[in-house]
């Protein structure tokens, strides 16, 4: 698998997480590829998680390369010091100001790896504001995220009236044809089947600052989206 790496030192590893790759071993069976271990292979160990991002999102990420980065970042993420901004697919269309959702999220006691907004989770702090509107369903928004819940900007977004266009946990659908938009001008042909534009969650890490470990400089990293998000916002850009 080529990864795109967005910088490389001595101490610190950024880089842009394909979709659909874990971040970090499984639980349950570490065989399964995970950028944490493809990254040992290719640099060398220690390559130390600082954060997870879900399965299906994609996006940046930061690897600490030594024991001593590895606890300054820590710091830094629970002192709340690292700014991560992600841009998401959504059903519907927020307007032009900024919402902020402040509402604890817990485990959903009736689904196995689900959340949900619970008064008996832990703080959580999301902002989103609408980036960009196509047609009259949809959207693309940006997210800050000042704590690091599970699931936290798709189950805020999703309490918000705002889930992601796909989403089998906290959406309406499980995946995204381009027929949808079309409607009545897309034709297929006889004897063929529609294949999806997007069938997992459009969820992407856009950017994340925080000061180098080594140097104490405030850095910044930003993400590409990925071709399937590409080709998904490029669709909707079509809409009236």
């Amino acid at each position: 698998m080529k990864l795109e790496i967005l910088h490389l030192d001595d101490h610190v590893i950024v880089v842009n997480k394909p979709a659909d790759l874990l971040s970090v071993p499984d639980r349950y069976d570490p065989d399964i590829p995970n950028l944490t271990h493809l990254l040992g292979k290719k640099y060398g160990d220690p390559i130390i998680p600082v954060h997870r991002l879900d399965k299906p999102t994609s996006g940046v990420i930061v690897y600490a390369r030594t024991k001593e980065a590895h606890k300054e970042l820590n710091r830094q993420f629970q002192e709340r010091e690292v700014d991560k901004i992600y841009h998401a697919l959504v059903e519907g269309q927020p307007g032009e100001e900024e919402i902020e959702v402040d509402e604890p999220i817990a485990n959903n006691p009736g689904q196995t790896g689900k959340m949900m907004v619970s008064n008996k989770g832990k703080y959580a702090l999301s902002i989103f504001k609408q980036l960009e509107a196509f047609g009259h369903q949809f959207s693309l928004l940006g997210v800050q995220i000042f704590t690091g819940r599970t699931h936290q900007v798709r189950v805020h977004l999703a309490y918000a009236g705002f889930p992601l266009m796909v989403d089998p946990f906290y959406g309406k659908r499980e995946e995204f044809k381009l027929s949808e938009i079309k409607g009545r001008r897309y034709n297929l042909g006889r004897d063929k089947e529609e294949r999806p534009l997007l069938n997992r969650a459009p969820l992407h890490a856009k950017r994340i600052a925080f000061d180098h470990p080594d140097t104490g400089e405030r850095v910044t990293f930003e993400a590409e989206y990925p071709k399937d998000m590409r080709a998904v916002i490029n669709q909707l850009r079509k809409l009236k």
